[in-house]
């Protein structure tokens, strides 16, 4: 029953993770995946998977020792991603074409 409380959540929480960020530019997108795995994924995904691993060797202390690796492994990647977000710069190539534009029509001035 517990186990699929929490795969329901991490379907829902994916779902709802993939309804935010479509549409959405990579800086924003990065950051909603970022905290969807800090929040979510890492730890019902490491507490789902360490459960199953215990019953599985029947060995409660095995599944304590995988999840103790488990999370800290997602809550970092998710991190880091979230901080590519934070940190990313906005698309270079609506830059160059706004300063392409900007040439063009300060050229086209000139001329008249």
């Amino acid at each position: 029953m517990a186990i699929g409380v929490a795969l329901t959540v991490l379907v829902v929480g994916l779902m709802f993770a993939s309804g935010l960020s479509r549409g959405k530019t990579a800086k924003r997108k990065y950051i909603v995946w970022g905290t969807t795995i800090i929040l979510i994924i890492a730890p019902f995904f490491s507490w789902v998977v360490s459960v199953l691993y215990a019953i599985s060797q029947e060995e409660g202390f095995a599944g304590v020792a995988l999840m103790m690796l488990l999370f800290p492994f997602f809550f970092l990647v998710g991190l880091v991603t979230m901080l590519i977000g934070v940190f990313k710069k906005e698309s270079t190539n609506k830059n160059l074409f706004k300063k392409e534009r900007t040439i063009k029509s300060t050229a086209h001035s000139n001329m008249n």
